[in-house]
């Protein structure tokens, strides 16, 4: 019996389709073209034990690790939805974890670990004011990092964030920011010393702010259920309380958070992938052309074992590493090639799908067109692809 299949994983499995199938299914057209899923969603999710799962009950998650994290992932897509619904729905997976593991929690099997100096009240007190609300559904978090010049130089990002006296205070602006029209707080990379200067901080800044603006709300190639923004501080006072984990050790708890980061899109890309596998089966079965069906000639049939084979492929592979990752593991280099893996995996086979399909792949009504466009990010968030290349060929000696 595989690790990633054990009674209490298939029951995970079960409750994940289920909640698809009823809270997801009947809607998500509608919050497709509506641009954001709605609030009652995450409530609905962390009832059902779902929004905590990877964080420890000590901090209000529902326990388990990082497998428990990837099957929820993997069975929501495979269930009908999307990695834009993961993103949406799930984005407290990147805004929470930084002050869970510097309160001394631990999360998603060793990817918390301790970051900076000892626990402190300021950091004890953000579970209580931001990760127990957020992982009961009253509250949506997000974490930004990307700047409109940076992209993914993390180490240049120049957002400043200058003490005074019990306060810091905050400018600069940030993009591509998920969930960031609906978020109630922002967990959001500063840089503690003069711009680009890699000493960067971590701090909580909430909506509502003064002088914390959120633009406009940023239309998308995919992903169109989960709202994107740009994000703008000028003067924006934070106290110091707000303040994750010490100063300057941001960017030491944004590297140490990747891993669980590419998992999951890796993760939301061969789930895409093995989705599109079954749609695809599904349509060569029942469409005829000439009297039979697709299925019955040998080109499709290969074109279909070959797009089942990279699917699994990847999935193994994903898991394979993930286990690693679980267990306190540094495989960086294996994480980023368990990204790479799984993103060429789903690229081939949405392409693949949506032309077997023909003219009703390219229609909105088609589940197929929609995952065709929300694959294409997985190769660009979380570290491009070429910035995944980078890191192997470090891990090569190169």
């Amino acid at each position: 019996m595989s690790i990633v299949d054990t009674p209490e994983r298939r029951q995970l499995r079960e409750l994940t389709r289920a909640f698809v199938t009823r809270e997801v299914l009947p809607h998500l057209d509608e919050w497709e073209r509506a641009g954001e899923v709605p609030r009652g969603l995450h409530a609905t999710a962390a009832k059902l034990g779902l929004l905590g799962i990877g964080f420890p009950e000590s901090v209000g998650g529902s326990g388990g690790d990082l497998l428990d994290s990837i099957l929820v992932t993997e069975e929501l897509i495979r269930s009908g939805g999307s990695s834009g619904l993961v993103a949406a729905l799930f984005t407290h997976g990147i805004a929470l974890p930084h002050m869970v593991a510097a309160s001394g929690a631990r999360t998603g099997g060793s990817l918390g670990g301790r970051l900076g100096a000892a626990s402190t009240a300021g950091d004890d007190d953000l579970i209580e004011r931001y990760v127990r609300p957020t992982l009961a559904g009253t509250m949506i978090g997000a974490l930004a990092i990307t700047e409109p010049d940076g992209g993914s130089d993390v180490a240049g990002i120049r957002t400043t964030a200058r003490r005074d006296g019990d306060h810091y205070v905050v400018n600069g602006s940030k993009t591509y920011i998920t969930s960031g029209h609906r978020a109630d707080f922002v967990t959001t990379a500063v840089c503690t010393d003069f711009p680009g200067s890699g000493q960067l901080s971590l701090l909580v800044i909430d909506k509502g702010s003064t002088g914390f603006t959120v633009g406009r709300r940023l239309e998308k190639l995919g992903w169109h259920c989960s709202d994107t923004a740009e994000l703008s501080f000028v003067d924006v006072r934070v106290p110091v309380g707000n303040r994750i984990g010490a100063e300057n050790t941001g960017f030491l708890a944004i590297m140490q958070h990747f891993a669980a980061e590419r998992l999951s899109l890796a993760t939301q890309a061969y789930a895409t992938a093995q989705r599109c596998v079954e749609l695809a089966v599904r349509w060569c079965r029942d469409r005829e052309t000439f009297g039979r069906p697709l299925a019955s000639r040998q080109l499709v049939r290969h074109r279909l074992a070959e797009m089942h084979t990279r699917a699994e492929a990847a999935r193994s592979y994903v898991h394979a590493v993930a286990v690693r990752v679980a267990a306190g593991e540094p495989v960086v280099t294996e994480v980023a090639m368990a990204k790479n893996v799984a993103v060429a995996a789903c690229d081939h086979v949405v392409d693949q799908a949506l032309q077997l399909h023909g003219g009703f792949g390219y229609l909105r009504d088609a589940e197929v067109e929609r995952h065709y466009r929300d694959a294409r990010i997985l190769g660009i968030g979380g570290g491009t692809t070429e910035i995944m290349n980078e890191i192997i060929a470090k891990g090569m000696g190169l």
